[in-house]
């Protein structure tokens, strides 16, 4: 062997050595990167729920379970919640009503504003610019204006007023039942022999069409988003199969918004329950002042049942929606 080559050779063998003896670098994923960077985005939710809202809570529920007697708390069990809910009447007939209200409101305000957002999606003349009307009253009902005094609005006066339209007397339909007696609603759907229940529920949601449109803002915008996410080359292989506008929306455009409707159904559900003009919110705010304990077991009844609804709403859009794989 060449004497040169004997030291190129005992040095290959060292460094070689050296790269087995070494240890190994962890190798991260952009999936574990990603993860690690969402918990540093919601570290600051979770300290202040651990060390804020977690004390507030748990002081809340103890609440339940006590009363008041000779400015001292003493253990009262479950007497709150049985006051709340078999002896105080007009809390479970508030909370029915809220329900129903619910259940009129929250389907017609995610379907007009998927209905809007397809329409604010196409390509028209002043398209931002209705956009940005249709999210001008989510605006205005937060904020300053929100806190502003509404007792001398004209408008709102005049749409809360039981004053006819044509007659100016008070005490007779109000503006928008005018409306559903001058489109002689009641008289179409009974020749269509319709069910009176069908006919009060559309009699009811035109009458809170003004509350509806208001509530349709930030859906509106999550549906935008949802549908300009959606690739136009989809759309234009549909075309090029020649798929009508009626089956492009059912197999194409719905399935890839079916999780913003999911999301807005939940989001709905939520900011319906929580608004501070609520019904139930209102009662339980009034009863508050009353006795404080039984209004903590009411607003803990009222959670337990905003939660159920929406895990309730959840099971059931869950069934439809659809995902699109990325790989």
């Amino acid at each position: 062997m060449d004497k040169a080559a004997k030291p190129k050779k005992i040095k290959a063998e060292k460094v070689q050595s050296a790269k087995v003896s070494s240890p190994k670098k962890k190798v991260v994923s952009l999936d574990k990167k990603k993860a690690r960077a969402g918990w540093v985005f919601v570290l600051p939710f979770v300290i202040g729920l651990v060390f804020i809202y977690l004390p507030i809570i748990v002081q809340s529920v103890s609440l339940t379970f006590q009363t008041r007697v000779a400015d001292t708390f003493v253990s009262a069990g479950f007497e709150n919640y049985k006051e709340a809910l078999f002896e105080d009447l007009n809390f479970v007939q508030v909370l029915t009503g809220g329900l129903k209200e619910m259940v009129i409101n929250i389907p017609a305000i995610v379907f007009l504003s998927l209905f809007l957002a397809i329409l604010l999606n196409q390509k028209m003349v002043g398209r931002a610019a209705f956009r940005a009307i249709l999210f001008v009253p989510v605006i205005l009902s937060t904020g300053l204006i929100d806190s502003l005094d509404t007792s001398n609005s004209a408008m709102l006066n005049y749409m809360n007023s039981n004053e006819g339209v044509d007659t100016g007397v008070a005490g007779e339909e109000s503006t928008a039942s005018q409306i559903i007696s001058a489109a002689d609603i009641s008289v179409l759907f009974s020749n269509m022999k319709v069910g009176t229940e069908l006919v009060g529920y559309i009699t009811q949601l035109v009458n809170d069409i003004y509350n509806i449109v208001n509530d349709a803002g930030v859906q509106l915008l999550i549906f935008l988003a949802g549908l300009q996410s959606i690739s136009p080359a989809i759309y234009e292989s549909c075309d090029i199969d020649g798929a009508t506008a009626w089956e492009t929306f059912w197999k194409v455009t719905f399935p890839m918004i079916s999780p913003m409707i999911l999301v807005n159904s939940i989001y709905t559900v939520i900011d319906s329950f929580t608004k501070a003009d609520n019904s139930v919110m209102s009662y339980i705010s009034g009863y508050y002042l009353k006795d404080p304990n039984v209004a903590t077991a009411m607003s803990w009844i009222y959670f337990l049942v905003v939660a159920a609804i929406v895990i309730l709403v959840f099971v059931l859009i869950k069934t439809f929606v659809f995902y699109q794989r990325k790989d």
